[in-house]
This record gives C-alpha cells, structure tokens and sequence, in this order.
C-alpha cells in the first residue's frame, strides 16, 4: 500500500513537471581593537579605505543546506569575493555557510561553485567562520553584536566595530511571512533579528548599516518593525506577501552547464552583485543599484519576478556603495549605466520550487535502472507528500479553529501595509511549535504558512485550542526525513 501511494505522489509530480514544462505557467520550478574615540582606519589590502571611512565589516549568511539549494551558498561566495576585491580584510568578514556544497557527490565539479553559467569559482579563498550546526540564529545575532562570548563553535569571528564603521550584512535562504531559514536549530524570527540591530543601535557601534535580505516574503522582516533613526538602510528581494526567485535554472535562458541540475543563483541576489562587479562603487550610490535591482528583479513585472523594497533610513540611499563594500580597483574607470545591460532571465523558479526542479532534472538525466534514478524519485516523491501534508494539515486546522465557512478568510488574511504581521510574536512562536510536536516540521516549504499562524494568534486562539486541533489533524507523527525529530523545530 504505501509503496502504491508513492509510485502514485510520483505519477502526480511527473504530470505537473510535464505540464508545466509546457505552459510555462504552473510550477516553475585577529580582529583590531575598535578605535572608539576616532584614530586613523585599518589599511585596506586594495587601498580602498581612506581617512573618511572607519573599518568596514560585512556578514554574510547563507540560510540553507542541501544540494537543490546549491544557489544560496553560491551567492555568499560570489557576495565574499566582491568584498574581498572591494578590499575588505578576512578578519572583517564573517561567513555563515553550511559547506555542504563545494564537495557534494551531486556537484559536477569537485571543490567549485559557480554563480552564474559562465562565472570563475567562487569558492576558492572563502573563510569558513561558521558551517554546519554552528550556522544557526544564535550565533547570527551574536556575530552582528559583536558578542565573542555568546558564540558557540565556528571561529568566534564576530563585527568587533566602533563608532565610525561601517556595517553590511547579506542573508539568502528560504523565507516565509516573518521568517529566515536557517540550516541548524530555530528559524530567525524578524522581531528577534529587530530587536538585534535595535541593541547594535544602542551600543553606538557603528556608524551606518546596510542590510541586503534575499528570501519570499522578505518584506514582512522589516515591514512595521524596522524604524527610521537607526542609521539602518536595507533592501529586500520581496515584498511581504511574494516569492523571491530563483535563477540560472535547467530550462531556463542562460541556463547553467549541461553537467548541472540546479540554480546557480537567486534573481535579486544576482542583479546585485553582477551589478557590483561591473561598477565603481566608489561612485555608485545604493540608490542607483537599488534602481537597477528592482527592475532586474522585476522582471518587466511578469510572473517570474518580485517587487523590491526598500526600508528604513532611506535617505542612506545616496551614500557610495563604497562605503560598505569597497571597490575592485579593476573598474576604477568604469562609467554608470542608468540602462543596466545585464538583462534578467527569460523565466525563473519560484523559490520554493527549485528542489522539486533539481529532482526532476536528476531524474530524467539518469540512466534507467540506476541507483540514482531510484533515489531522485524517491526524493521527489517524499517532497510532494511532504507539502501534501503540511498543506491539508493547516487547512484542517483552520477549519476545526474557525469552521469550515470563515477558515480561509482567517488563515489568510494579510495585514495592511506598515502593520506588522503579528501583534504577539510569543504568541506565533508557540503555535509553530506546538504545531510541530504534533505534526513534524515545517521545513523550508512549509514556511509559507507562518502567515496562518499569525493570524490564529492575532484572533486570539489559546495555546490549548491550538494543540487540540493539531492533535485532532494529525493523528500519527511524521517519521520521514521531514520530522522535527530528525530536523528539529523551528520554534
């Protein structure tokens, strides 16, 4: 029966992989002691510093794990060696990746990770601060305040900054309404990550941050939540109710090589950075790349695109790019272009398509019979059922909440603009969790939902109610490799 049941989930996926194909329009797929009362700036290894600009520091984040999601790693690595050209120093960068990529079975080329279907390696050099489990939330706040002591493993490199320093921070993974992924233990939770740059505001240890945030409903971070006076700019690859998008994707225009059988990138992600590599940053505003972006990542606002937003103190928009990323002393002479000629992709993925897009194509590409064709359909089945159950789980719970007439308004409704997601933010994170002892985890698919969390919060649903119908909708618990027994919660 329950082999019946996959070879059933499979047929199901094939056919809307088919389809799709064919329409187009389905599923698509040693730090320095800080100077804190002025001095001279750290030398820079291209000259890129001089007596106006204190220490730049840069976090780079890369939320994920796993193969299909190739794309976010390389986008932390491409963002590292801009930096690194930009004149940044090692001891000023802090990388949080997974390193699961680079030597991966599935990576046609051993010990590399490209960016784009053209692109140099952009591994090679990549400092790795923190990988495996030591890629969680906790040590992110800590890395951003500058809290040696509260790090746990990685190499306890943390923004050590003053006064007169500038600060960037670049994230990519997974998201949801509200949410970050992150690879190890609980998700990043937009009023933990606000409450984090509030303190870094208060301790007066920078003196203007940019915050560059790639993930689907990336807008709902900051949204309501990230005020002006905080000497804070940040851009983000969604509004708060959309996907963001994946890029350099098999079937799409540029498509990576032939051996490849994932994203390379991630649409906002790279309209920034390949921006960034043709430039001098030193007269580049981040108002002017923030236009190229958003009608890169716009797409001419068709289907495969996403609005990007701007929050903050968005009078920082006319600073140099400089300022916080250095400039590649190889474009010193380049001139602007209002007109960007890197013209975005014919298609992208969805975000949270992109690993059911990676299992097709290891699928179909797999000598029949194989070992590796029976693993990719095994891998893609166990994928759709997951979102199969996560899906129906919640719309159960809705229905046994709320009545089967106003559940789908409940769970779905968005909150006007400027106004927070939820009102209680103790209050989502208990639900999540007592979702999950119940019904396994979300996973980066099912973070989709942390909207109808909100909502049964903000219409005031008790702890218990919640863990009643939870119980009711899911009557045995998850044991696959989708269980918060195995992943943990994200709560």
């Amino acid at each position: 029966m329950i082999r019946y049941a996959a070879g059933a989930l499979f047929v199901l996926a094939l056919s809307i992989l088919t389809v799709a194909h064919a329409r187009h329009d389905l599923l698509r797929l040693p730090t320095e002691a800080r100077r804190f009362f002025g001095g001279a700036p750290a030398d820079s290894d291209a000259g890129a510093d001089d007596d106006s600009v204190g220490t730049r520091w840069a976090v780079l984040f890369a939320g994920s794990s796993g193969y299909w999601n190739y794309r976010h790693q390389a986008d932390v690595c491409h963002a590292y060696q801009i930096l690194k050209k930009g004149g940044l120093k090692d001891e000023n960068i802090v990388v949080f990746m997974y390193d699961d990529i680079a030597n991966n079975k599935e990576n046609p080329r051993p010990g590399v990770i490209i960016n784009n279907p053209h692109g140099e390696d952009v591994y090679k050099g990549v400092p790795k601060d923190y990988v495996g489990s030591a890629v969680n939330a906790e040590n992110f706040y800590a890395a951003i305040l500058g809290n040696k002591s509260a790090v746990k493993g990685g190499s306890g490199k943390v923004v050590d900054s003053g006064p007169n320093d500038h600060i960037f921070i670049y994230y990519t993974d997974h998201g949801g309404p509200g949410i970050l992924g992150t690879p190890a233990g609980p998700y990043i939770y937009a009023d933990d990550l606000n409450a984090v740059l509030k303190q870094k505001h208060a301790a007066r240890t920078y003196k203007s941050l940019v915050f560059y945030l790639e993930a689907c409903e990336a807008g709902s971070i900051f949204e309501g939540l990230l005020p002006e006076g905080l000497n804070i700019y940040a851009t983000t690859a969604s509004n708060a109710i959309e996907s963001s998008w994946g890029t350099y994707c098999p079937g799409e225009y540029p498509a990576p090589p032939p051996e490849y059988d994932t994203c390379l990138g991630d649409l906002y992600s790279i309209a920034w950075m390949e921006d960034s590599d043709r430039h001098n940053l030193r007269t580049e505003t981040l108002e002017q790349q923030y236009e190229l972006v958003k009608k890169r990542t716009a797409n001419d606002n068709g289907y495969y695109g996403s609005h990007v937003m701007q929050f903050g103190d968005v009078k920082l928009s006319v600073e140099a790019l400089y300022l916080y990323m250095g400039t590649d002393p190889a474009n010193d002479n380049a001139t602007f272009a209002e007109d960007n000629s890197l013209s975005p992709s014919s298609q992208a993925v969805n975000q949270r398509d992109a690993d059911l897009l990676h299992f097709w194509h290891k699928f179909r590409k797999a000598a029949e019979g194989s070992d590796r064709k029976a693993e990719a359909q095994n891998q893609l089945a166990e994928a759709m059922a997951h979102r199969a159950h996560i899906d129906n789980t919640i719309k159960l719970i809705g229905k046994l909440l709320f009545g089967i007439e106003k559940s789908h308004e409940v769970m779905n409704y968005v909150q006007p603009t400027g106004k927070p997601l939820v009102e209680d933010w103790s209050c989502m994170k208990t639900m999540v969790r007592t979702f999950e002892a119940r019904c396994g985890a979300l996973s980066q698919y099912g973070m989709k939902h942390m909207r109808a969390f909100a909502n049964i919060c903000n219409a005031g649903v008790k702890s218990e109610a919640m863990a009643e119908a939870s119980a009711q909708a899911c009557t045995t618990f998850p044991s696959n490799s989708w269980s918060s027994l195995i992943r943990g919660f994200s709560a």
